[in-house]
């Protein structure tokens, strides 16, 4: 018999039953259901994508790392070598690493430094521990990098070739270039060039006077005592070089120009000290003594202005340089000048000036001028006076014979021009107050139009001024 307490105990127990076969059916519902299940695949392929989320993670904190690396680098090599900081390269380098909080990254200075240049390089290297490219074999990563940083303060070879023609007398021409050559001077031989420029000063008119420095070096048909000038074949204005091996004859000394009286102070070829070359020199004192005494006198030839200009900037003339130097005239510095074409370290450049355009250029007969007797005779007489006085007029084309003119004269200085440029000779030209004709023939010879100044009066001094500072700032290559 059930009491009414056994009763209530099974409808509990019945409860119990429904609620546990209830939730089994649900689970059993939940294991056979398909939809918003993951696959295996799914599953290690989200695991896969992860794994590379964290890869991607620490390779780019990595390569952050390296661009702070870098960019510490580049900034430290480039103030150390900076040639106008006094401070220990290395200790510069050591210290941009040092405020960044790196110092232990920078693994090497290497520094390499002469009287005209430094070249300083850096290389650092720093190793991160890996967060996730363990899991693929990487347990650390490094990011390091080099960089270079040099500054050249170039050896400067300029050959400063001005005109001293007699056209030059005209006004206040020969003072303006005095000013002008002078300013010119003062700026490339500053301070801070000491030791690295140097200037042949090449004085030109109908002729230029080499002297004797110059042409103790060289084979020559000695003719006469009284000056140095050489007559050039046409093909050597096809090379920006002096022949060394040729024998070459030398200019006649003589007058050609009449002025009612009988004196040989305005000879082809300039017979004084003040008027011949001075080569490879940076002495700014004796350079503005030679350009103070400097006078007009006869006649116009560029051409031969500009072959000795490059001439002393061309290797073949090494030995004049020597020559100098052993004479007590030179600067030691400039020893092995001029140097090889194409080094980084040197720039070659020619100043041409000129105020006028090739002139017509006669000499004397070789028949009239083949003893020692007609040359001490053509020594103390002007040409024309001599046969104004002393021979029948019909005679007188016998006398002498035209070397040159306007149209040779441009043939040959447009080789020479060409030939120099060949060889990356920076060429500047000065048309002081020229005709249309000479303008179109010093532009023609100029490096670029940039580098041809059309210059009136005072003008010139800007102009060599201009080309001073172009000369400094090119001097200085980083």
């Amino acid at each position: 018999m059930c009491t009414t307490n056994d009763k209530g105990a099974g409808r509990v127990l019945s409860g119990l039953r429904m609620a546990t076969g209830g939730a089994a059916t649900a689970i059993g519902r939940f294991l056979r259901a398909e939809d918003g299940t993951m696959s295996y695949v799914a599953i290690f392929g989200s695991i896969a994508f992860m794994t590379m989320g964290g890869i991607g993670i620490d390779l780019m904190h990595a390569e952050m790392k390296r661009n702070k690396i870098q960019a510490t680098l580049d900034r430290a090599v480039l103030a150390a070598a900076d040639l106008e900081q006094g401070l220990d390269p290395e200790l510069v380098v050591r210290d941009y690493f040092d405020k960044m909080l790196m110092p232990d990254a920078l693994t090497s200075v290497v520094v390499d430094e002469g009287l005209n240049y430094r070249k300083v390089t850096g290389t650092a290297l720093e190793t991160m521990p890996s967060n996730f490219t363990k899991f693929v074999g990487i347990d650390t990563l490094k990011s390091d990098g080099t960089s270079t940083a040099e500054e050249y303060i170039q050896n400067v070879e300029i050959s400063l070739v001005l005109d001293i023609s007699g056209s030059m007398g005209q006004g206040e021409k020969m003072a303006q270039l005095r000013a002008a050559a002078n300013t010119f001077v003062e700026t490339v031989l500053a301070a801070d060039n000491e030791g690295l420029v140097s200037i042949s000063l090449v004085p030109y008119s109908e002729q230029v006077n080499a002297g004797p420095l110059i042409t103790d070096t060289m084979n020559v048909n000695w003719q006469h005592g009284y000056s140095h000038c050489l007559e050039f074949p046409s093909t050597a204005f096809s090379s920006a070089a002096l022949d060394t091996t040729a024998t070459y004859e030398q200019t006649q000394h003589f007058q050609w120009n009449y002025y009612g009286v009988n004196e040989v102070v305005d000879t082809v070829c300039p017979q004084y000290s003040y008027e011949r070359i001075q080569p490879f020199t940076s002495n700014e004192a004796a350079l503005k003594n030679q350009i103070a005494k400097l006078e007009p006198r006869a006649g116009t030839s560029i051409y031969l202005g500009m072959k000795w200009g490059t001439a002393l900037l061309d290797p073949s003339t090494r030995a004049i340089n020597d020559n100098v130097i052993a004479s007590g005239k030179g600067n030691a510095n400039f020893a092995g000048r001029p140097f090889e074409y194409g080094r980084e370290d040197t720039l070659k450049t020619v100043v041409l000036m000129t105020d006028g355009q090739h002139s017509k250029s006669f000499r004397i007969s070789d028949w009239a001028y083949d003893s020692a007797s007609d040359r001490e005779t053509w020594a103390r007489n002007n040409l024309w006076y001599y046969l104004q006085r002393n021979v029948s007029s019909r005679n007188w084309s016998n006398f002498y014979y035209q070397k040159q003119n306007t149209e040779l004269g441009d043939q040959l200085l447009n080789g020479v021009c060409e030939a120099a440029k060949a060889q990356d000779i920076v060429i500047w030209s000065v048309g002081f107050e020229v005709t249309e004709h000479g303008a179109a023939v010093m532009q023609n010879c100029a490096s670029s139009p940039a580098h041809y100044f059309d210059a009136q009066g005072t003008e010139i001094e800007e102009a060599f001024h201009s080309i001073a500072r172009a000369i400094n700032q090119l001097r200085l290559t980083q």
